[in-house]
């Protein structure tokens, strides 16, 4: 079972006061639940994990965006990192696929892949898919379903989030940054709407950002 750090319910997060949060977000947000220090720590662990794992292959490292990108870039530079400081090494190439499965602030049942063409360009491979945010575990469980019938030769998920919700299917990816209450989180290229991706650390988004970014 995959090791991650536990954000607990009565967590009540830290105050924006103490951290640079962007002048345009300030009435928006409650608190900061993590901040951006812990989060890049937690991925260097992460990309440790992973190299230990997967190491012996070439990797194909799948982002999903839009939310993804941050997380894949500083994932993908640790996992660099490691490839020039250690005594083995291995080939590490990137490609991308869109999940569309929100609908304002809503998850909705239906799951659109933009780039499914590219995916039949991963037979054979070992591929590590990169998420931001798993919430019910559909999309995901969706998306391995597509990516399973092109023949891959090994398929691991490392998402940073995953949120406790009784909404969940049960399904937990390979690798986990943070196990997180059933709140609407933002920053750190998680976004409302659009908004909020230009957030260096992972914080509570407020009433009043909700009503304020709403579609």
């Amino acid at each position: 079972m995959a090791s991650f750090l536990q954000i607990p319910d009565e967590e009540k997060g830290h105050d924006l006061n103490l951290f640079c949060v962007p002048k345009h977000y300030e009435n928006d947000l409650e608190r900061v639940i993590i901040p951006h220090g812990i989060i890049m720590d937690r991925t260097e662990r992460l990309a440790r994990d992973i190299m230990q794992d997967m190491g012996g292959h070439h990797i194909v490292a799948l982002c999903v965006l839009k939310g993804g990108y941050k997380f894949f870039a500083d994932l993908l530079d640790y996992i660099k990192a490691l490839n020039q400081n250690s005594d083995k090494s291995v080939p590490l190439t990137v490609d991308f696929i869109r999940l569309k499965s929100y609908c304002k602030d809503q998850s909705t049942n239906s799951v659109k892949v933009i780039g499914e063409d590219e995916l039949s360009a991963l037979t054979g491979k070992n591929v590590l898919i990169v998420e931001d945010i798993v919430e019910t575990g559909r999309t995901m469980q969706t998306l391995l379903s597509l990516l399973n019938g092109y023949g891959p030769k090994m398929v691991k998920v490392v998402s940073l989030l995953v949120k406790r919700t009784p909404k969940s299917s049960g399904y937990r990816p390979d690798y986990i940054g943070f196990e997180v209450p059933d709140q609407y989180l933002v920053g750190y290229a998680l976004d409302y709407n659009e908004y909020f991706r230009d957030l260096s650390h992972i914080c509570i988004l407020n009433e009043n950002g909700r009503e304020k970014y709403k579609m």
